[in-house]
């Protein structure tokens, strides 16, 4: 039985720029990673015992700060070398951004395929064709897999693709393909890269997106890993996922419904924390939290937010969730509606009310304001841009959310202050 491995998308020593805002954030664990991830990617072709190992683009991260991390990447596919296992491997829009690459010699086990034109490499002695096209330059707009070769007669034939398909939502538009034309090339398996999520396109053919080999950030969530094919003489192709990233993203949603008291919101969110830790077996997690829900202790948590941030922060130590790091957290909050009205219905705080309740309730206003923030954007500093997000413009529904975060630790800090001053 045939079997080889399709990977993709490693960008071996991404320097995870965005993580440097946020405090306590483990850059340390962070920085090695990918490294990390490809070793183990590395270690599992060793002992799979596979053909050989397909890296559809993507490999590196533009261009290194040095040459450390060519003589890493030498030295790892001098393992598979020593194994006879041969590597063969397609530039994308990263890997064409990279100018020092271009010196580093590899070993005789390593083929990358050429930039000019798609070409073709026989394995005859275990009857395989493999079909591949680099990038020539970071943005690639053609398809390219309109010239790709026929498929070889009693050859298993496998194309390599760095591409975005017909459109993926959150990836750049290089080498748009129509997959109809990919399903009729008569290829038995389409190695693509591009798309840093697993997912199977198509079956028989198979069409498949490996994804990236590590998450790096908020957006890449769920396991990252590779694909391992086995191939029977009747070229039937069967696929099974591999997990092999060593810090895993996560989103957690709180639901702080009918919560009372904020010891029963910390409770809450230290339970939501321990399962977390418990799916993923004591694997590093960085988590983006977010709390929502309506309760009568909104007003008290918007009031004070860094304090509640420190709040969870610290539970990870104190419970023992220690695996997991928080991101981020982001709170929805808002006031029963009955508590609103006892609060006050006159006066400033019922006039702010009332204004309040106005622009959540006219759609051109949220538009407008989303507009002004931003404008307000576009004017902040570089580094604080890196940690602003969320922000959509023209969405009232956004503003709507922003708004009812807004109202409670509002009113929330007026009412504080008229009690100092009464009391004063």
């Amino acid at each position: 039985m045939l079997k080889f491995i399709h990977a993709a998308d490693i960008h071996l020593d991404s320097p995870l720029n965005n993580l440097k805002p946020y405090d306590g954030a483990p850059t340390e664990d962070f920085r090695q990673c990918t490294r990390r991830a490809f070793e183990n990617l590395i270690e599992l072709a060793i002992v799979k015992k596979v053909a050989f190992l397909l890296i559809s683009g993507d490999l590196y991260d533009q261009d290194w700060k040095d040459f450390s991390t060519g003589l890493y990447f030498q030295k790892q596919m001098g393992r598979l070398r020593d194994a006879g296992i041969g590597v063969f491997i397609i530039k994308g829009n990263h890997d064409a951004a990279s100018q020092i690459t271009r010196s580093l010699i590899l070993p005789d086990n390593v083929r990358v395929f050429s930039s000019d034109q798609p070409e073709s490499i026989r394995l005859d002695d275990i009857r395989v064709a493999i079909h591949g096209q680099s990038f020539s330059t970071p943005a690639i707009k053609k398809d390219l897999s309109r010239k790709y070769p026929k498929p070889l007669d009693g050859y298993y034939n496998i194309g390599m693709l760095h591409t975005c398909l017909s459109g993926r939502e959150g990836h750049e538009p290089y080498a748009p393909c129509d997959l109809t034309r990919l399903i009729n090339t008569g290829y038995d398996y389409w190695a693509l890269g591009h798309v840093h999520q697993y997912e199977i396109i198509h079956e028989n053919p198979h069409v498949i997106y490996a994804g990236s080999l590590q998450g790096r950030h908020i957006r890449e969530v769920n396991p990252k890993g590779c694909v391992l094919v086995r191939v029977d003489d009747t070229h039937k192709t069967e696929i099974e996922f591999l997990p092999l990233d060593v810090i895993r993203w996560t989103h957690v949603h709180i639901d702080a419904h009918g919560i009372e008291t904020p010891y029963e919101l910390r409770d809450r969110v230290e339970q939501q924390l321990k399962e977390i830790a418990g799916e993923h077996n004591g694997m590093p997690v960085a988590a983006r939290i977010r709390i929502e829900g309506e309760t009568t202790v909104s007003d008290e948590v918007l009031s004070d937010v860094d304090q509640w941030i420190n709040i969870i922060r610290g539970i990870t130590v104190s419970s023992g969730t220690g695996c997991v790091w928080i991101e981020k957290i982001t709170f929805n909050l808002w006031m029963p509606a009955g508590d609103l009205q006892s609060i006050v219905t006159d006066g400033a705080i019922g006039e702010v009310l009332l204004l309040l309740d106005e622009m959540k309730n006219n759609p051109e206003m949220c538009q407008e304001i989303s507009a002004e923030l931003m404008d307000l954007e576009k004017k902040l500093p570089p580094e604080m841009k890196n940690i602003s997000d969320g922000i959509k413009p023209g969405s009232p529904e956004w503003v709507f959310e922003l708004l009812n975060q807004v109202q409670p630790g509002l009113i929330g800090r007026l009412l504080s202050r008229e009690r100092r001053s009464y009391e004063n």
